[in-house]
């Protein structure tokens, strides 16, 4: 059996690929699986440190305000249309699944028209716009959130399967991850990232914050910054903050996520569809803030789902400040009957199985 996953751009795209690859590898250990992505997109290093092997072809995004700039996407696409044909002659795939980014619309379309089964998967609850263009050439669309059904035309091909998580999420105990990290039990943890790249106003907004929290007894702070700002981050808090107390760490980026998401009380961070499933499915309680600086605003609707369940705490961008961020910790933190609440409606929302529903329906003989 072969197989071709693609999808890239950001972890949010790529991760849920290699979920879904991986349970397919389980199932079936003789399966060639080989993903298709760009070079410019995260999926570049993520896919081979994840075992698998990758080709790349060329495509962009269009631009919305810088109309003239469409000419060279437009050759871009031309260019990744013939590039995704050789693949799929060369390898020959029993079928394709694409997880979105713009990666994916020369693959699918160019498998549907040689006859090749496609599949895609939805992360946001509200769609992107190469999924909803592709709608027509799958057979089946996977949806993380059941609201995203309304923004396709299709329903009959709709499929509502969580978004797959990675086993390592799933199978750690936080009791380990604790002792793994040297967390004392008692200790209340707060674990704050911006996602795969990390996030300005966080960062700007965490450095004042941890005035606060530096040394407080019985507190912790895991803070990710983003390998980009890192060095500027810590520069600046020294400078405001000689002395920084062991309860609080910042580092570039969380290799081993699932051990710090499973070990912590409260999540901070944005609202990316992957970051919420992880979330989720570990049953934390979190505050979200949402990017406004995605398509179609789609990280908002993310959190909206779960802070309408009672899971999240939403806090918008435009009213985020390091006294109200503080607030929103510690009102959690200081009650454990409200923290118990937000992390049983948050593992109430958490999908568990999104690559078993999703490996069901593709059918594999």
């Amino acid at each position: 059996m072969k197989v071709i996953m693609t999808g890239g751009g950001t972890g949010g795209h790529i991760y849920p690929a290699i979920a879904i690859a991986d349970k397919i590898r389980r199932r079936h250990p003789e399966a060639e699986i080989l993903f298709v992505g760009t070079q410019r997109g995260m999926e570049k290093d993520l896919v081979p440190k994840n075992g698998y092997p990758i080709r790349f072809i060329t495509v962009s995004g269009f631009h919305r305000k810088k109309l003239w700039k469409n000419a060279q996407t437009v050759r871009d696409l031309m260019k990744g249309l013939k590039e995704a044909k050789g693949i799929l002659e060369e390898f020959r795939p029993d079928f394709v699944v694409g997880t979105g980014g713009y990666v994916c619309g020369p693959v699918v379309r160019t498998a549907d028209k040689m006859g090749i089964p496609c599949y895609i998967h939805e992360q946001n609850a509200f769609p992107g716009m190469t999924n909803k263009m592709l709608e027509k050439h799958v057979k089946k669309v996977f949806l993380s959130f059941e609201e995203a059904g309304k923004y396709f035309k299709q329903p009959e091909k709709h499929v509502v399967t969580g978004n797959p998580i990675r086993r390592s999420f799933l199978v750690a105990n936080a009791d380990d991850c604790r002792r793994k990290l040297s967390i004392g039990e008692s200790d209340f943890v707060v674990l704050c990232f911006g996602g795969s790249l990390g996030a300005g106003k966080i960062n700007e907004v965490m450095m004042e914050a941890i005035h606060t929290f530096n040394g407080v007894a019985g507190l912790r702070l895991y803070f990710s910054t983003g390998k980009r700002y890192y060095d500027d981050v810590c520069r600046r808090i020294k400078e405001s903050e000689p002395h920084l107390a062991d309860n609080i760490q910042v580092m570039p980026y969380i290799e081993n996520m699932n051990d710090y998401l499973n070990a912590c009380d409260v999540v901070i961070s944005r609202a990316g569809a992957l970051t919420i499933s992880e979330i989720t499915a570990c049953g934390k309680a979190s505050i979200l803030i949402p990017s406004p600086n995605v398509t179609g605003n789609h990280q908002y609707f993310n959190a909206k789902v779960i802070a309408d369940k009672g899971g999240a705490i939403l806090m918008e961008e435009k009213n985020l400040t390091a006294d109200g961020l503080v607030d929103a910790v510690l009102k959690v933190k200081n009650n454990p009957r409200y923290l118990n609440r937000m992390s049983e409606a948050s593992a109430a929302m958490g999908c568990i199985d999104g690559a078993d529903i999703i490996y069901e329906n593709l059918k594999i003989q």
